[in-house]
């Protein structure tokens, strides 16, 4: 049996890994090698594609499941703070843009209606193409990127108005008013369903659903919620993109928003290649060779139309210069609704097909044009708004400022614990008795809804997921804690860390000694295995019982600790180091001068020659409790202070052995 689309899906994959890995090598986006994919391998190029249609429905999941993670990553207060951005900018934004194409289709000779269809197409920027970006840029929650987000949802709410009024402008009659009616009553009827979900409905299904311990099942019902309000809003005559925005905010006021996403993400990731990839199927590549000239003309003018528009957009909202600027070459290109647009113009005769040909070069090449642009957007903030300029316009929109700082705060700095047994809860007490920040990560659906009650900083999810880590901000932590009973999920766990953060250190539980090496192979910096710590535990009760001095039974103690951890990870034990995240040879670590053998107590810090002779930096010193900084070079040490030093491990490690 033969079947036409899995050959497509087949050349789809061989040449985008082809083309998205010679444009890596190039350092160039991979949204980038999709379209170019498309274009090679599309009906105009090589013509290797027979399920065109099959192809379109992929790409259809592909933006629902991008919308859908947006959405997840919002919450409904987040997106109530968007609401003058959705009104107010994303009415100028449509309106301005409408207006300037329709004067000027106009003056070329177009007749009005066909004029304001022009502003119509011309009016949307592409939601899939820029939240991607600027997703992977991680600035959805940059100001750029909430007034790009809340512009962006105006246009998808409005493309429903306007493939309404088309017949209209083709003359055909229709009684617009009844049907604009329907139309709001349908979209506030599925908002007040978005609100009673998100509150009341989706986050009790989750949460019976998640104390199954199933990822099949909690997969399944994600995707269940996400393709239901969708469908849902397919119906009722809103866009598809909508519908599946709305779900992932319904999503998103639940704990299990993280989770959820760290499952959906592999598949968004596969669809929505799909979606550009048959973007650049349809550009047809004999017409664009054949009018090339006034295409990218064409092409220039919409880049600076689009982008002056979306930067007052954004300046009329008293956002600084360079957030306005930032906002309009995020939103210049036109957007992917305009094809379903261009098609219903086509139907009802107010968009030749000429025209239309003209209408999706440009659209492709603006495309094309936006990973470049918003690759290099800074660059041009600042030779288009030179910095005195910035800075007369921030004082006068102190507003804009306040905006701008209102980016979301996180945890840097801080203590990561992965598991809440009774490890994790002691591990947690110490930090909250010692006021050290931390969050945890927990995969019992129970114990994270009990404690979140309490107040604890705790997120539900499967530590084995990047996107969970990620979540938590590892490349910022200083210490991770290791503390669940699976030896498998435990390795898998540490490499993960190690693949995102080299400098973090990594502490791990385990059950047996044997489990040791590897996990200290994986990256690892310190495993305590339970079996050795349960056979001490058991030994000193013996002694205890032998009336053997408490003192004695410390010392031997210790000793035995010290003596097998040297021999279970195969190398000299060293004071505990922090690594800085951004300089991963550069330690800092903290040393008690337990000696008093003349070669650092007792000196004073020029005297012992500490720099040159030991290669490290005192930053400070604890002295009875009192903290001692900055530090002069007449700083005199004395024994048991507890000094403060930083350098590379091997001079941390001489100036130690000197303190002992």
């Amino acid at each position: 049996m033969h079947f036409p689309i899995i050959q497509d899906i087949l050349i789809i994959l061989v040449f985008s890994v082809v083309v998205v890995f010679l444009l890596q090598r190039l350092r160039l986006p991979s949204i980038l090698g999709f379209l170019i994919t498309g274009i090679i391998i599309g009906p105009a190029g090589l013509g290797l594609i027979s399920a065109v249609d099959e192809v379109e429905i992929i790409a259809e999941i592909g933006v629902i499941l991008l919308l859908f993670m947006i959405g997840m990553e919002l919450s409904l207060k987040e997106l109530a703070s968007l609401r003058k951005t959705v009104l107010v900018g994303g009415t100028l934004q449509v309106g301005l843009a409408i207006g300037i194409a329709a004067v000027l289709s106009r003056i070329i000779g177009f007749s009005w209606n066909e004029s304001v269809f022009m502003g119509f197409l011309l009016s949307l920027s592409s939601t899939a193409i820029v939240l991607k970006i600027l997703q992977d840029r991680n600035e959805i929650s940059a100001p750029h990127g909430r007034n790009a987000l809340g512009i962006l949802i105006f246009q998808d709410i409005i493309v429903i108005p306007m493939i309404l009024v088309t017949p209209l402008l083709a003359g055909e009659t229709g009684n617009i008013t009844i049907t604009l009616l329907e139309l709001l009553g349908k979209s506030l009827l599925i908002i007040l369903v978005t609100l009673v979900s998100a509150r009341y409905i989706v986050p009790y299904l989750l949460h019976f659903v998640a104390k199954t311990n199933s990822k099949e099942l909690f997969l399944l019902a994600t995707l269940m919620i996400c393709f239901a309000v969708t469908w849902i809003t397919s119906e009722t005559g809103l866009s598809l993109a909508l519908g599946a925005f709305l779900a992932g905010l319904i999503i998103s006021e639940s704990q299990y928003s993280h989770q959820a996403t760290s499952l959906i993400l592999p598949f968004k990731e596969l669809f929505t290649s799909f979606f550009f990839v048959s973007i650049g199927m349809l550009l047809n590549v004999t017409f664009f060779a054949e009018h090339a000239g006034l295409v990218l003309l064409i092409s220039l003018g919409v880049f600076v139309l689009k982008g002056t528009v979306g930067s007052l957009a954004a300046a009329v909202l008293r956002y600084p210069p360079r957030t306005a600027l930032l906002t309009g070459l995020a939103l210049f290109q036109i957007g992917e609704f305009a094809f379903i647009l261009s098609r219903v113009g086509v139907e009802n005769g107010v968009l030749s097909q000429q025209m239309n040909q003209y209408f999706l070069s440009v659209s492709i090449i603006t495309m094309l044009m936006t990973p470049f642009v918003m690759m290099f957007s800074e660059e041009l903030a600042k030779v288009l708004i030179p910095p005195p300029i910035q800075k007369r316009w921030g004082m006068f929109l102190a507003r804009g400022k306040k905006a701008a700082n209102k980016e979301k705060k996180h945890l840097k700095n801080h203590l990561i614990i992965i598991g809440y047994g009774l490890n994790g809860r002691n591990v947690a007490r110490a930090a909250n008795y010692i006021q050290i920040p931390y969050a945890i990560i927990e995969l019992n659906a129970e114990t994270v809804r009990q404690e979140k009650d309490k107040g604890e900083h705790i997120l539900y999810g499967d530590a084995s997921q990047t996107h969970i880590l990620e979540t938590l901000h590892l490349n910022q932590a200083r210490v991770v804690v290791v503390a669940i009973s699976d030896p498998a999920a435990s390795k898998y766990i540490v490499s993960n860390i190690r693949d995102i953060c080299q400098s973090v250190y990594v502490i791990v539980r385990t059950r047996y000694i044997d489990e040791t090496e590897e996990l200290i192979s994986l990256g690892a910096d310190e495993v305590i295995p339970e079996e050795f710590e349960t056979s001490l535990a058991i030994f000193s009760r013996v002694l205890q019982n032998f009336m053997v001095p408490v003192d004695e039974i410390d010392t031997m103690v210790r000793s035995i600790r010290s003596d097998n951890y040297k021999l279970l990870q195969s190398q000299p034990r060293s004071p505990k180091m922090i690594k800085p995240t951004r300089i991963p040879d550069f330690k800092v670590t903290c040393v008690r001068l337990e000696a008093d053998s003349g070669k650092l107590a007792g000196k004073t810090i020029q005297q012992a020659n500490i720099r040159r002779n030991y290669g490290v930096n005192i930053l400070a010193i604890n002295r009875n409790e009192q903290m001692i900084y900055p530090i002069a070079p007449d700083q005199k040490l004395q024994q048991n202070d507890l000094v403060y030093i930083s350098g590379d491990p091997q001079h941390i490690d001489a100036f130690y052995k000197a303190a002992k």
